[in-house]
């Protein structure tokens, strides 16, 4: 990004309304039956663990995490990060990545699970989760099924199925 001058910030209630725009631009109506999108109707994303990302006025990304227990462990889901077609393949999505890992692991928190590109996310320390491992509802490529240990080991012994977690203010 050393042509544009980008700058990362938490997400506001106030960012609402422009990030709902880049997902309708960016996934279209089809993104409502993934099975994230599942998980995310029960649950909000956690403001201070999302981000977005601007060039002065104009947002051009958008990261949101939610909480989520994998069987009976805490974690993260993360997603969807989404960035405007024009400004991707510019490091956007991996300065969003980077800030909002770094975030989780200062906060305490251990897991982060995702679907998405293996290839893509691996750079950020994504793993394939092993098949049959965890459960997610709805449809979902289990080879797309990712996840980053924030701790050391923090994934052993993990299994179940992912829910969202309702006691995360608790």
């Amino acid at each position: 990004m050393s042509d544009l001058s980008l700058t990362i910030l938490a997400e506001t209630a106030n960012d609402a309304q422009a990030i709902e725009r880049l997902h309708e631009r960016t996934f279209g109506p089809g993104r409502f039956t993934l099975s994230a999108y599942r998980i995310r109707e029960h649950v909000d994303h956690v403001l201070d663990l999302s981000f977005t990302a601007w060039i002065g006025t104009l947002l051009v990304g958008s990261l949101r995490q939610l909480p989520i227990t994998i069987g009976n462990t805490k974690a993260l889901l993360l997603g969807p990060l989404t960035i405007e077609p024009p400004f991707r393949g510019r490091g956007v999505g991996r300065l969003l990545l980077e800030r909002a890992l770094a975030d989780a692991k200062t906060k305490g928190h251990r897991l982060v699970l995702l679907v998405g590109d293996e290839p893509y996310y691996s750079r950020a320390g994504f793993k394939t989760v092993p098949q049959g491992r965890v459960t997610m509802p709805g449809p979902v490529d289990y080879k797309r099924l990712l996840v980053a240990e924030l701790a050391e080991g923090a994934f052993e012994n993990v299994s179940g199925a992912v829910r969202p977690d309702w006691d995360f203010a608790k």
